[in-house]
């Protein structure tokens, strides 16, 4: 039997990590993968996180398991964190998740259940990881176009007559903020527009929502998310909780589906139980229950969001500084996007050969796409990026 097995194509970001540690060079700057760096380089642990966790400790008297769709306080918790006042609970069904990834994987699972030949768009470029699944389950995807590589920017007339294509029933998969891998938004009144395509082809959107909080503010990153959900009859939207919580390994988050009735809601709840039962069985807990704690007490929420946005405010700053620099040392303001991004990466529009010759010539590593993660920055190193950018032509 496992001599049809074959060897699959290694994950570039994971690979790309190995390729760093393996690196002697003394200085050297991973901007590669996904994960939130302070300036010392390392991925704290939040205060309201371990003090939410010694609550627990106190507390905990059993590690049974818990509900199938999870611990409902949690889904409340979040629920209301993703979707505030646009939250229309006997619409809602959701479930707790083995991380964001978990969530988009039940998401689409629900979504083929619910429409068999179901096709879903998803921007050009959007996170690989959205592609590999695709394709592994055997759903058929089509690309909108969403980047524009010479503004940096959102390509919004290409996007719009590429959703407009959409046909009923298909899964339209948006970023609800800091577009990874680009760090190019959508603004507000885009978002009212992205509604009315959806709402005039039948195409239900699929918020995929993993750096909330990251952005421009918690509720501002949620706001496009809440008013597609709010105005669609139907919708999906996977959120995560590794980022603005940094819990990157307990793999927390939910799939939130509205759909069109109470009663459409009880049996789509029950599906998604059963996914978790053919999945998973029971999802994993000790995240979930860290997030319900904080978010259900006013004195640890608050100090959570106060340190959150301590990291939103510190990775503008750094794109503030990498894109001074870059003006300083090309004398134009050809690299302003950089500002103008948001959340943790930006793609500056290098050839392969550019990222190349960076990771070459100064041991900095970006993806090969020039997907760079500002996050993996700090004051010091922030010009020898620059000078390493200007040096490779970019």
């Amino acid at each position: 039997m496992f001599g049809q097995l074959k060897a699959q194509a290694p994950d570039k970001i994971l690979a790309l990590m190995g390729e760093f540690r393996a690196d002697t060079r003394q200085g050297k700057i991973d901007l590669g993968v996904g994960v939130y760096k302070d300036p010392t380089g390392l991925t704290p642990v939040m205060r309201a996180v371990k003090a939410a966790e010694q609550r627990i400790w106190e507390a905990e008297t059993t590690k049974s398991y818990t509900a199938l769709a999870g611990e409902p306080a949690y889904l409340a918790a979040m629920s209301r964190m993703v979707l505030a006042d646009t939250l229309d609970e006997g619409r809602t069904a959701a479930l707790s998740t083995v991380g964001g990834t978990g969530a988009i994987r039940q998401a689409l699972e629900l979504a083929r259940i619910g429409n068999p030949d179901l096709t879903v768009h998803v921007s050009n470029p959007t996170w690989p990881n959205h592609v590999s699944i695709l394709q592994f389950m055997g759903l058929p995807h089509v690309e909108y176009r969403y980047f524009d590589d010479a503004t940096r920017g959102v390509d919004f007339e290409g996007m719009k007559a590429d959703l407009a294509r959409a046909k009923k029933g298909d899964l339209v998969l948006l970023h609800g903020c800091c577009h990874n891998p680009t760090g190019a938004n959508l603004t507000l009144d885009q978002w009212r527009e992205v509604s009315a395509i959806l709402d005039k082809t039948g195409a239900v959107p699929f918020v995929d929502l993993a750096y909330q909080g990251f952005g421009d503010g918690l509720d501002e990153d949620a706001a496009g998310t809440r008013l597609i959900v709010g105005a669609a009859p139907e919708a999906l939207v996977a959120a995560s909780c590794s980022k603005n919580f940094g819990i990157y390994r307990e793999r927390t988050g939910v799939l939130l589906a509205k759909v069109e009735t109470p009663a459409a809601r009880d049996l789509a709840q029950g599906t998604m139980a059963y996914l978790n039962r053919q999945t998973y069985s029971f999802p994993p807990d000790h995240g979930a229950r860290i997030v319900q704690t904080i978010l259900d007490d006013a004195e640890l929420a608050a100090d959570w969001k106060a340190e959150l946005e301590e990291v939103r405010l510190g990775m503008l700053a750094l794109r503030e500084q990498l894109a001074g620099e870059l003006r300083s040392l090309t004398g134009t303001d050809r690299f302003d996007f950089i500002a103008a991004h948001r959340g943790m990466f930006s793609r500056l529009g290098a050839s392969p050969e550019q990222v190349k010759k960076i990771k070459d010539d100064n041991a900095i590593y970006m993806v090969g796409d020039s997907r760079l993660n500002i996050a993996g920055l700090n004051r010091d190193s922030v010009p020898i990026l620059a000078r390493a950018i200007v040096e490779a032509g970019v």
